[in-house]
């Protein structure tokens, strides 16, 4: 256990860090915490920051030792309400997700559970040269897929509670996002009217199929980097969080964050092998997955490319607006899955083409590239 802060901490103002020292000490005894110990946990794309604190030892269930976490979310630029009442609904589904054990609403500080500090992301193995996922890998991605079928069985809620729909509008401003972000800004492309008017049409044929799907609870990140694991077992299941953007909408969103999401790449039989496994636990847990894999993997594979158009604009708008460049250099992969489902389906050859424009006038057209387990 640390004793110790080792990587001071930044404040804005020192307004908000009076604020901060003064909850820490308000709470810290209810829970037996050691101020001494809060060091950096982690920050998002968004202005929120997450801390680790230590407790002293029995202070927790048990007797013993442990850690929490905090988040430190500026009213003024973070509504935490969405998270609290996600993590509320997930939680008592059955989700494993953070307990929120203080909330202060006014100031946007809270003290939750420690699901652990290593990403699924940060436990995989690249150990197979013929890119088979390996033993461990297996377990790890089985265990996610078991709890994304868990988290599909929560109710979306009903009436005032219910979650957002994932509808034709939120899909579209979803959209928008490549155009303006990606292809405008970040490839400085300029559309013709020719280009504007297939680009729309592209759009149309993809809201289509997607809002053709059951719904089901979305978590809308279920990917690599929002999964916790416990590194001595792949089988343990994994801490779910950054979940507060969740909708009602279609059921093989999910999957997709999950076996394309922009962090790794599988090969794609691999991709097939997971996908065959979820269905086969999400038909027999009862979820409204089709009854032919034939069907269900289409939909999977419009799904995914909705994401990537969004990912891709969402990226670029990270790196040129708000300064975040890392994302620069996860483009690559979310532009290989694009350009592959755009390459194959009726309809979509101008949305590939445009594609390939895109990255010839970055220097070149993309290739599969970045980590392949």
């Amino acid at each position: 256990m640390s004793t110790a802060s080792s990587t001071p901490i930044h404040w804005a103002d020192a307004t908000r860090q009076q604020a901060f020292s003064d909850w820490l000490a308000a709470v810290a005894p209810a829970h037996g915490l050691l101020p001494e110990t809060v060091r950096p946990a982690s920050a998002d794309a968004s202005f929120r920051r997450y801390f680790r604190v230590d407790a002293a030892p029995g202070a927790a269930p048990g007797g013993a030792a442990s850690s929490f976490i905090i988040m430190d979310a500026p009213p003024d630029k973070e509504d935490c309400r969405p998270f609290v009442a996600v993590d509320r609904l997930l939680d008592a589904g059955g989700v494993n997700v953070p307990h929120i054990l203080s909330w202060d609403e006014p100031l946007g500080f809270m003290l939750l559970s420690d699901l652990g500090e290593h990403t699924l992301l940060s436990t995989l193995e690249a150990t197979d040269y013929d890119h088979s996922p390996g033993s461990t890998n297996r377990a790890r991605y089985q265990a996610a897929i078991e709890e994304l079928v868990r988290l599909q069985g929560v109710a979306p809620g009903e009436g005032a509670q219910a979650l957002p729909p994932y509808d034709d509008a939120l899909l579209q401003r979803e959209l928008d996002l490549f155009p303006e972000w990606y292809v405008g800004q970040l490839r400085e492309q300029v559309l013709s009217a020719q280009q504007q008017t297939q680009l729309a049409q592209a759009f149309a044929l993809i809201k289509s199929q997607v809002l053709s799907q059951a719904n089901v609870l979305v978590h809308r990140d279920y990917h690599s980097r929002n999964l916790m694991a416990k590194p001595a077992d792949p089988q343990a299941r994994p801490g779910v969080i950054d979940f507060q953007d969740a909708v009602c909408g279609p059921i093989t969103y999910d999957l997709v964050s999950l076996l394309r999401d922009a962090y790794v790449i599988w090969d794609e039989d691999i991709q097939l092998d997971y996908a065959v496994r979820y269905w086969e636990r999400a038909r027999k847990a009862g979820l409204p997955v089709p009854g032919d894999f034939g069907d269900f993997w289409r939909d999977f594979e419009w799904m995914g490319l909705q994401r990537h158009l969004k990912v891709l604009g969402i990226f670029a708008r990270l790196a040129l607006r708000d300064g975040k460049r890392q994302y620069l250099d996860d483009i690559p992969r979310v532009w290989t899955y694009a350009h592959r489902v755009a390459s194959r389906y009726q309809g979509l050859g101008p949305l590939a083409r445009l594609l390939e424009q895109c990255e010839a006038a970055h220097g070149g057209t993309q290739t599969q590239v970045g980590y392949t387990f």
